[in-house]
């Protein structure tokens, strides 16, 4: 065979084997660059109750994912009065197929009654441990106890949420409403950023919410993403 052609031959198979190895590493690169879908598991202040729909927790949440740039789509599975218990009914059909990653927020019902931490704390149980059964990654957020109930239901309730994203490895914030906690003005706080029912965020305070948590909802799908 002539110089020319063996050289033809060569530059063949090395062409070949690039487009070879450029298609084998298309599905992981495909894989990588695919929609997060992330389910909200939670109760009224994740359902967006007393607010239009676009300016609730998931629909704030997901414009502020939009604007970072972030490929994912953000799931509304609130449902308004509901407890950990409730959420755990539902965890099972929440959790399809095409749900990635989770957001649990549950609990803030359970202080409302005033149901013993200890059967909150097994449904929350309950709730992490069938996401780890069908290997979902979840972000925990908690709920701050007042002091109505004593400082042992405090200590228990406060301490349950740690706790169990420290068992389960999930990513956590301690409370859903940290970012409206944390203003100095409680008299304010009411007034500008909260419902007339003095429970629920109004549509700024949920802006303000979103704003502190949207960084572990994006830790939260970096973290599925890079599985």
């Amino acid at each position: 065979m002539a110089y020319g052609a063996r050289r033809g031959v060569s530059n063949l198979i090395v062409a070949v084997a690039l487009i070879l190895t450029a298609s084998l590493a298309l599905p992981l690169s495909a894989a990588r660059a695919e929609t997060i879908t992330v389910a909200a598991l939670g109760d009224s202040l994740t359902q967006g109750y007393g607010l239009p729909a676009a300016e609730g927790f998931v629909p704030q949440l997901q414009h502020w994912l939009d604007a970072q740039g972030v490929d994912a789509q953000v799931l509304n599975a609130g449902v308004s009065g509901d407890t950990t218990a409730g959420g755990l009914s539902r965890v099972d059909w929440t959790l399809t197929p095409d749900v990635d990653a989770m957001i649990v927020a549950l609990g803030g019902n359970d202080l409302l009654r005033g149901i013993d931490p200890a059967s909150s704390r097994a449904n929350l149980d309950a709730i992490l441990k069938t996401a780890q059964e069908r290997d979902v990654r979840v972000l925990l957020i908690g709920m701050i106890a007042p002091g109505n109930f004593g400082p042992d239901f405090k200590a228990a309730f406060d301490g349950m949420y740690p706790e169990l994203a420290a068992s389960y490895g999930t990513l956590f914030a301690p409370s859903f409403l940290a970012a409206l906690e944390a203003l100095p003005d409680r008299a304010a706080t009411l007034r500008d950023y909260i419902q007339g029912d003095g429970l629920h965020p109004n549509a700024k305070g949920v802006t303000l919410v979103v704003n502190d948590l949207g960084p572990k909802v994006r830790d939260l799908i970096d973290t599925t993403r890079a599985e």
